[in-house]
Parts: structure tokens; C-alpha cells; sequence
């Protein structure tokens, strides 16, 4: 095995799960989100010798990425009709009232305009630092971090409007 192929399985496996997570919470379609990623890996391994530091990799890997989700959308027109979501489900045990929460923020995130939602997602999906926010989204590091804290007032904001308090409960 040459020393670009193992570098290259190394990615992979690093690396898959935490790309598909991100690219289903652009998509939200799973198998669109597998051929995300899929093209993704195909064309870092075209370009593999351009990664000249692999601490570099993740954003790298996530500017990819973002740019074949937008190839999606210059390749087709799409239906956008109402459509409800599929949630992503991890293996442990959830509650339904945890659930039901984690919906209601999952589609709260996604009501955010891209420009907040991204960096909110590249920080709290991927665990980027603003400094690979800053990378990946191509923009200013203070700009990231104003973002940042616009989408998560905004996301306050829509989550405690939409709580009601339940009647009879004491204040």
C-alpha cells in the first residue's frame, strides 16, 4: 500500500461519520448525504498532495464538502415542497420528551438563513474552532463570531417563543 493511500484511509476513517453528520444536517437525506460524502473523499484523494499539514485536514475536508453541497444545487433544480424531517438518532435511549426536543431544535436551526445556520453547525456538529469556521466559510474570524452569537440569540429567541407555559403550572 503506498504511503497516499494509507494517509488517504487514514481520512476516511477519521473523518467519515463526522462528514455525514454535517452533510445530512445540510441536506437532510440520507442517501444524498452519503454521496456527499462519497464525493467529497473522491475528490480529496484527486487532490491529496495539495493537504501540505494533516491537523489541516478537517476543515479541508469540510470545504469540500460545503462546496459539493452547493455543485448539488447548480446541477439541479429542485421541488422545495413542505416535507417533513427525518431526525438523526443516535443508539443510546432517548426519551420521547427528549426527542420531541431535539426536533424542535432541529427545526429551529434549520428556520435559521444559511448564513447563521452554517458556522452554527460547523461549531456545535463538527466542533470547529471559530479560527476553521473562519477557514472553511472563507470570511473573518470576528465576522464568524458575531454570527455565531446572532444564530444562538436568534435560536434562543425562536425556542422561548415558541415554549408555552402549561396551564395550571405556578410561576
Amino acid at each position: 500500500m503506498t504511503t497516499k493511500q494509507k494517509r488517504y484511509e487514514s481520512l476516511v476513517q477519521v473523518y467519515h461519520s463526522e462528514l455525514y453528520r454535517f452533510a445530512y444536517w445540510l441536506c437532510h437525506d440520507p442517501t444524498v448525504a452519503e454521496d456527499l460524502v462519497q464525493e467529497t473523499f473522491l475528490r480529496a484523494w484527486r487532490s491529496l498532495e495539495s493537504l501540505q499539514d494533516d491537523n489541516a485536514a478537517k476543515p479541508w475536508l469540510l470545504t469540500i464538502l460545503r462546496r459539493e453541497n452547493a455543485r448539488r444545487f447548480e446541477r439541479k433544480q429542485f421541488d422545495y415542497a413542505d416535507v417533513e424531517n427525518d431526525t438523526l438518532v443516535d443508539n443510546r435511549s432517548v426519551t420521547l420528551d427528549e426527542e420531541m426536543e431535539q426536533t424542535v431544535i432541529q427545526r429551529q436551526i434549520g428556520k435559521l438563513s444559511a448564513e447563521y445556520r452554517e458556522p452554527l453547525l460547523l461549531q456545535v456538529v463538527m466542533g470547529c474552532s471559530g479560527e476553521e469556521i473562519a477557514e472553511i466559510l472563507e470570511l473573518n474570524k470576528n465576522t464568524v463570531m458575531t454570527r455565531l452569537y446572532r444564530a444562538r440569540n436568534q435560536l434562543k429567541e425562536a425556542l422561548t417563543e415558541n415554549h408555552e407555559p402549561i396551564k395550571g403550572a405556578s410561576n
